[in-house]
């Protein structure tokens, strides 16, 4: 945890013109939804602890969220998927950090763009390169809000479904994300 909280700053401090983050914007409290639609049940997992930052100036993303806060609303379901699956004991965090394509510095107060960020998204140890649509909107020149929505193949992340739970738990994941970053 200190190792990235330790990243974070120092992407912060490499992003500050004369000390100012002119175009910077973070959250420590952004939302993240997973959706599982297996045979037999749907479900999903809820988060509010996602932490990241979008500079404007770079078009940099950075964002992580320790699986530890995933909750399903069932707490053997949680410890099962925490230690069976995910082993957050080994691999905690789910990170995600690129590039937008699109230009978005000069996006106006009120204004909302499509946006698709380019990156690496890592989860039980094994990071891929994705593609993820969203859309930034200026709410305020010191509020952003960020929405987005991407699939994740557990396979493609070495986690693996046991036969006996194949009917409850999707290979792919939805994962949605909903954040409102500050200055």
């Amino acid at each position: 945890m200190r190792t990235k909280i330790a990243f974070l700053l120092l992407l912060f401090l490499i992003c500050m013109p004369d000390g100012v983050l002119a175009q910077g914007f973070q959250t420590e409290k952004g939302d993240v939804v997973f959706l599982s639609k297996a045979s037999l049940r749907d479900f999903e997992g809820k988060s509010s602890q996602l932490h990241g930052l979008v500079d404007l100036d770079k078009n940099l993303l950075d964002f992580y969220l320790d699986l530890n806060t995933l909750k399903t609303g069932i707490s053997l379901r949680d410890r099962h998927m925490r230690d069976n699956y995910l082993e957050t004991k080994k691999y905690p965090f789910a990170e995600f950090t690129g590039k937008i394509k699109e230009d978005v510095k000069d996006l106006p107060v009120g204004q909302s763009k499509k946006v698709t960020a380019v990156g690496k998204f890592k989860i039980h140890g094994v990071e891929r390169q994705i593609e993820v649509p969203g859309q930034l909107k200026r709410v305020s020149n010191s509020e952003m809000e960020l929405e987005a929505e991407f699939r994740v193949l557990l396979s493609d992340h070495k986690i693996s479904i046991p036969t006996v739970v194949f009917y409850e738990l999707a290979e792919e994941q939805i994962v949605q994300i909903k954040a409102k970053l500050k200055k």
